[in-house]
């Protein structure tokens, strides 16, 4: 629980400024504005709590990192090794310094949990596939949003998209769970730190390209990864959620641009030219 004091009000606005920031610099995209309540929250931490300044700091240094390129979907071959680079150092720069420079082991990627997916796990893999093959067309092909991804022209493309879609979606967890959750669950309580994780992960999806009413769709899945990697501790349980979900948005992304092509989904509206 939080005891509500100053010190807690001050250590909350840090973390608030941190990942607040995200809006501005990847969903309203306002930089370098963006970046005013990232330096703020990061020197209002320091001031008030070291050890929470120091891990927003890496909170901070890997959106800035992130930053550095358009978001924006990209299945060029220098989109692709944009997107590569940067999203690499965003997830391999904080848990390097946490490791090798604070000594921490805080960041870390727990493939083995020494269990068994439970009966209720494989039933949820079972509804996430159906929900995004009944959701998914709607929201890509009804609001137009697929219009947000690169036109398909050709194999080649569909093969980058499918390729583009696994490895963001791997990236996801590895940063917005592995990263960003765990430094902030360090702090504070798993739904607190779940808001801030989930508020930076609906930025970015915005910018990659899940506008219109997308949030509606990514602000639950957000909140709902974080929630099961705190119940599992699994990160190939969230990975696997996270993958099946993103098969679907491959097939739909497919669909939308070529109709002849994935022509399975039943609630996918008529595509407009």
């Amino acid at each position: 629980m939080l005891g509500w004091n100053w010190l807690t009000a001050a250590r909350l606005l840090a973390a608030a400024l941190v990942c607040g920031s995200a809006v501005l610099l990847f969903a309203i995209h306002t930089r370098p504005w963006g970046y005013i309540p990232l330096i703020l929250g990061v020197a209002l931490a320091l001031a008030v709590d070291r050890r929470l300044g120091r891990d927003l700091a890496l909170i901070a240094i890997a959106q800035a990192i992130i930053s550095a390129i358009s978001l924006r979907a990209d299945l060029s071959d220098a989109g692709m090794a944009r997107f590569t680079v940067v999203l690499s150092l965003a997830v391999l720069v904080p848990w390097a310094v946490s490791r090798y420079v604070f000594g921490d082991r805080i960041v870390v990627f727990p493939v083995g949990t020494g269990k068994r997916w439970s009966r209720s796990q494989w039933v949820y893999l079972g509804v996430v596939v159906a929900f995004g093959y009944l959701v998914l067309p709607v929201y890509f092909i009804g609001s137009g949003a697929y219009r947000n991804w690169p036109d398909l022209v050709g194999a080649s493309d569909i093969g980058r998209l499918f390729i583009g879609v696994n490895a963001v979606g791997l990236w996801d967890e590895l940063f917005f769970i592995c990263v960003v959750f765990a430094l902030l669950r360090a702090h504070f309580p798993m739904w607190v730190a779940n808001v801030f994780q989930a508020t930076v992960f609906v930025s970015f999806l915005w910018e990659l390209g899940y506008r219109e009413w997308g949030p509606a769709l990514t602000i639950p899945f957000a909140l709902v990864q974080g929630w099961i990697f705190s119940w599992t501790k699994s990160l190939p349980y969230v990975v696997t959620v996270h993958l099946l979900f993103d098969a679907v948005v491959f097939g739909v992304l497919v669909h939308a641009h070529h109709p002849e092509l994935f022509d399975i989904f039943v609630t996918a509206p008529a595509v407009t030219p």
